[in-house]
């Protein structure tokens, strides 16, 4: 059983329509099942995020930004992982959504909100409460974004529920050590879980780049530099189940005791 999945780091403007009609030309150029892109679709100031952008910017699940994507998912049959700024009730979310073929089959609203590096993501959004999954041609899919990456308890928690394969869109600031830290925890992240681990970023102007899935055996299966680029790659199920037989690292864990500290 294989996947191919096709990751596009790319730079999104503080346009949102300008943003949304590149992620659906992007779609009609590249041949993949699923196609991953990163955090901030919808858009980025120089200096970050604002309140009064991302509220001018928010729109609910049935807003066009999702309903274009949806459409076009239908139109070339395949799967799409995208972010949006999702306005529901009160609240604004920063969430993750995963969609194949016109329909939503996961939404992941960020759960560890970027408060560090001296941002402050909980001043404009709500925090998730939910991991959520979804299989797409066999594979069982755990959503995070970006921020999420420093916390092996999320990744650990959607193993123990099946999760084969973590989708993390991103928009990783640049700062000193920050290509090093990106690299480890993602390589981490998957080692740990006997799964795969797709990080799609922006790059520059203000993010890394970087780009990178890694094997469930911490090794790099394809990782870029800072230019914009588009790559594919075919995931093979089988290293997964070569790896949890090696080192069956879940079955071995004893969460019950973990509880108990």
């Amino acid at each position: 059983m294989k996947l191919v999945i096709a990751c596009h780091q790319i730079s999104f403007s503080s346009n949102k329509h300008e943003n949304l009609n590149r992620i659906l030309r992007t779609l009609e150029k590249v041949n993949a099942q699923i196609h991953v892109f990163p955090e901030y679709s919808m858009g980025n100031l120089v200096n970050g995020l604002t309140p009064v952008f991302v509220k001018k910017n928010a729109e609910s699940l049935d807003g066009p930004f999702v309903t274009k994507v949806l459409e076009k998912t239908r139109e070339l049959n395949l799967a799409v992982v995208f972010t949006v700024f999702l306005k529901e009730n009160t609240g604004i979310f920063n969430a993750a959504i995963l969609v194949e073929k016109g329909k939503i089959k996961a939404l992941y609203k960020k759960i560890h909100l970027f408060d560090a590096f001296g941002y402050n993501e909980s001043r404009i959004f709500s925090p998730g409460n939910e991991i959520v999954l979804a299989t797409i041609k066999g594979f069982k899919i755990g959503l995070a974004v970006c921020f999420d990456l420093r916390f092996p308890e999320l990744f650990r928690a959607m193993a123990y529920k099946g999760a084969d394969l973590f989708i993390v869109p991103s928009a990783w600031y640049k700062g000193k050590y920050k290509v090093e830290q990106w690299q480890v925890l993602a390589l981490s992240r998957a080692h740990e879980n006997g799964a795969y681990l797709v990080a799609v970023d922006q790059t520059n102007p203000f993010f890394i780049g970087h780009s990178i899935i890694t094997s469930p055996f911490a090794t790099v299966l394809k990782k870029i530099g800072e230019e914009e680029e588009s790559f594919v790659v075919e995931l093979d199920y089988e290293r997964i189940l070569e790896s949890r037989k090696l080192i069956p690292i879940l079955s071995l864990s004893k969460p019950d005791i973990y509880r108990t500290f």
